[in-house]
């Protein structure tokens, strides 16, 4: 069992689906974790049920395409040892019927409040000679599809910020890795989320537990000699394998 006890964990869209499940991991092996969010009352339930199952938790809002709210955001999370870069939007639209609105709103969501995020607080965790970074991106990210290119585009150059990262503080401690989730089961995909698991070689979607588990793995020191990976989380691609 992972033991996070004395480490502080931001994750962002915290609320609900994929960042929700990781949230209640974290806590529930130490971390004190502070859980982002827009909505109050979704925030006091996650927070609730943490504390319920013994652990520690706060929560914080923010409104992640407002660049200024994202740096309030790192100033209230503080000093922290994990960070899961979780938030993120999409919209499956072609390309002329994603709006100059849209496409920058995926950008600031998906691509710059991580950007940002790390740039506050990686710093502080070099110093201190320890951290972990999980960019939680997309199977989107690398497998070309007629709709939802803006989505795509913001997961890929989070995939490559992941590399770059891991890089740029690697060297003072702090590890920073991804995992591209293929379809999974939400709130947002609940409609479609048993077509889409068709699509892999499991023939069915992921739970969001399923993909909280890949993350506490990559925060745990027992991935100490992972940096710079993107773990893939899909049931496996029929297109990936032979036959």
């Amino acid at each position: 069992m992972s033991d996070l006890t004395g480490r502080t964990a931001l994750v962002t869209g915290a609320t609900a689906g994929i960042g929700r499940a990781v949230a209640l991991q974290l806590g529930a092996r130490g971390a004190d974790v502070i859980v982002h969010g827009r909505d109050p009352g979704r925030g006091a339930e996650v927070v609730g049920e943490i504390a319920r199952r013994g652990g520690t938790a706060r929560f914080v809002a923010a409104d992640l395409t407002d660049a200024g709210e994202v740096a309030q955001l790192a100033a209230d999370a503080g000093e922290v040892d994990i960070l899961v870069n979780n938030a993120g939007i999409y919209d499956f639209t072609s390309t002329p019927g994603t709006s100059a609105e849209s496409f920058d709103r995926h950008v600031a969501i998906n691509t710059r409040a991580p950007f940002l995020l790390v740039g506050a607080l990686a710093p502080g965790m070099a110093k201190r000679g320890r951290g972990a970074i999980v960019n939680v991106t997309s199977t989107a990210a690398t497998s070309a599809a007629p709709i939802g290119a803006a989505y795509g585009a913001s997961k890929a150059a989070v995939e490559l910020l992941t590399r770059s990262w891991a890089t740029e503080f690697g060297a003072d401690g702090v590890r920073v890795n991804g995992v591209s989730p293929g379809p999974v089961r939400t709130a947002g995909t609940a409609h479609v989320a048993d077509l889409l698991g068709q699509a892999n070689i499991r023939g069915q979607v992921g739970e969001p537990e399923e993909i909280a588990e890949v993350v506490l793995f990559l925060v745990d020191d027992r991935s100490s000699y992972i940096n710079g990976t993107v773990v893939l989380a899909n049931g496996g691609e029929r297109s990936a394998l032979p036959g």
